[in-house]
């Protein structure tokens, strides 16, 4: 009887894990994350289907795409923050955020958790990316290699889920901050400016 029991809520739990939506975890999405949000806030932002611009102390909210499996959403005039649902092959699914920030780069902070928001380790999600992934590994024992990776002191690299899909494209900017001269010194060693992940539903592979 117990086994069956087990059996059953199994079973509605990975039913229900599997149909949600980005709008169903965006209504529990914790304070921490969307300051200044309210839960009615929240529900126009979901219900309208439209532009959606909700003024607030600081600044305004405005809704820059909405899928089924995915939320943008304009925090700032210098900020995003992304929200998509990704399916696990276990028919159960995660929520990933990217909270972007953008001066004269944009610089992302990625992070995971469950659709009940309990924060997950995204070493075994997601491979690092920093400035060096960028380079050409096959020019790596040169003598100005190192020197050129030195130059930026900030790893300007923006993430992104282009078009709401499922993949994640990662972009390096470093025109936009560098000085023109170290600039030209770093571009000899840069083998791309983008990088794209794909999800095979276990994680974020190239």
């Amino acid at each position: 009887m117990k086994k069956n029991l087990f059996l059953f809520l199994f079973v509605v739990f990975s039913f229900c894990s599997f149909g949600q939506k980005v709008a169903d975890v965006f209504k529990t999405m914790p304070d921490s994350l969307l300051p200044c949000l309210s839960e009615d806030n929240k529900i126009m932002m979901l219900v309208d289907t439209g532009r959606t611009v909700i003024p607030y102390q600081l600044g305004e909210f405005e809704k820059l795409n909405h899928t089924d499996s995915y939320l943008n959403i304009r925090t700032s005039e210098a900020g995003t923050t992304q929200i998509k649902v990704l399916p696990l092959i276990n028919n159960t699914k995660i929520v990933c955020v990217i909270q972007t920030a953008c001066a004269m780069v944009c610089d992302s902070q990625i992070s995971f958790y469950t659709t009940e928001w309990e924060k997950l380790d995204k070493t075994s999600l997601l491979p690092l990316i920093n400035v060096e992934s960028f380079f050409d590994s096959s020019k790596k024992g040169s003598d100005n290699y190192n020197f050129a990776l030195s130059l930026p002191d900030i790893s300007p690299i923006e993430a992104r889920f282009e078009g709401g899909g499922d993949d994640l494209t990662f972009s390096l900017d470093l025109s936009s901050y560098l000085p023109q001269e170290d600039a030209a010194q770093m571009k000899p060693f840069l083998k791309k400016e983008q990088i794209v992940l794909k999800w095979n539903k276990t994680g974020f592979q190239p």
